[in-house]
């Protein structure tokens, strides 16, 4: 992702009002935008996260802190065991 500012208008902080998210987007290429400003600024990189912290570090930004974790492992900026006992940043 060339774009990881999260300034002006094609950044992400359009996407927040108040440091809360204000809605998840729709289309593939903006919601990748936000999942790795969220895996950047909420996960720090080597660190295991259990599934209480991952979920407690999304719900500061939104309410819907599920599909927020599964977008991040399906996108492959969260890793976790097959059985999702912790969490990691990747990369």
């Amino acid at each position: 992702m060339s774009d990881n500012n999260p300034s002006g208008s094609h950044g992400v902080a359009a996407l927040f009002s108040h440091g809360r998210l204000i809605t998840i987007p729709r289309k593939p290429g903006r919601r990748e935008q936000l999942l790795v400003h969220l895996a950047q600024t909420l996960f720090e990189p080597d660190r295991t996260y259990s599934e209480r912290e991952v979920n407690e570090a999304l719900l500061t930004v939104h309410d819907d802190y599920p599909a927020l974790r599964r977008f991040l492992v399906v996108a492959g900026l969260l890793t976790r065991p097959k059985d999702g006992s912790s969490y990691r940043r990747a990369g």
